[in-house]
């Protein structure tokens, strides 16, 4: 469906990101890095819950378990871009 190549997309660009932001040319590019990855996993967060919403997904506990994990890697991003801008 749609929804679920959204999802890919969005979730697999959250590493990518990351992956990138590992060796960033400098400290705005470390930041921007890790933003883009956090608007990706903000992103793939809505795509899950679309699913959960519209019951597209099965295994609604494994979907739940995702859904925190995307959570706990918002926070962390959120943590880290702060960090990095010293605030």
């Amino acid at each position: 469906s749609v929804l679920s190549k959204q999802l890919l997309r969005s979730g697999t660009s959250i590493g990518a990101n990351i992956a990138e932001g590992k060796y960033a040319q400098s400290k705005d590019d470390f930041i921007n890095k890790n933003s883009v990855a956090l608007k990706e996993a903000s992103e793939t967060l809505y795509w899950l819950e679309l699913l959960i919403e519209a019951k597209l997904l099965d295994d609604i506990d494994a979907v739940n378990s995702i859904k925190a994990d995307c959570e706990e890697l918002i926070r962390i991003l959120v943590s880290s871009i702060k960090t990095a801008k010293g605030k």
